[in-house]
């Protein structure tokens, strides 16, 4: 039965990191290394990350700079910022690329909040789905007389404790996030 548990604990928490991730690809007014993480450009043949070929700073609240560590990639680097859907435009001046990150506009601003919304949502989808198949294994368990009816009880009771602290973490970190997208 605590195995089941666990289980369902390291799923959830992988459902939450996940969001995690999703969220720091999403543009605020602020620049942030974490918004190339999806950035791939073409390296010796090879579809490769951006923070694999070069360092990427951020020296001021709204500007990026982006320090291939071979030359040869700059155009290409520059080619896929401007193919992104981050909606900047980087400027190339021969050893860094520099990238203003340009205040959001009021619509853009609600559009990314109901984004966010929309990550949010499926996240909690994802953890009530890992409920769902807790839930199933322990009837399953209490079916094959490995767990009594109480057991059963108190095992469901537990799962969902901690489906509801996880929800809890989620619409924590929407909170969090839709107060920095609408951020000033």
């Amino acid at each position: 039965m605590s195995g089941v548990i666990k289980q369902t604990e390291e799923k959830m928490k992988r459902s939450l990191a996940a969001l995690e991730d999703e969220f720091n690809t999403l543009r605020t007014g602020r620049a942030s290394p974490a918004l190339f993480d999806k950035i791939r450009i073409e390296y010796y043949g090879n579809p490769t990350p951006l923070n694999q070929v070069a360092t990427i700073s951020v020296p001021e609240a709204r500007l990026v700079v982006i320090q291939p560590w071979d030359k040869s990639v700059m155009g290409d680097i520059e080619k896929a910022i401007q193919k992104s859907e981050l909606s900047v435009n980087p400027s190339n001046d021969g050893k860094v690329i520099r990238i203003s990150i340009p205040p959001l506009t009021e619509e853009r601003r609600k559009e990314y909040v109901k984004l966010a919304k929309n990550m949010a949502e499926q996240s909690r989808v994802s953890i009530r789905n890992v409920r769902r198949d807790a839930n199933d294994e322990l009837k399953k368990a209490e079916k094959d007389g490995e767990l009594s009816e109480d057991e059963l009880k108190r095992a469901e009771d537990e799962v969902q404790k901690l489906t509801d602290r996880y929800v809890e973490d989620v619409n924590a970190m929407l909170e969090a996030k839709e107060t920095e997208i609408l951020e000033i």
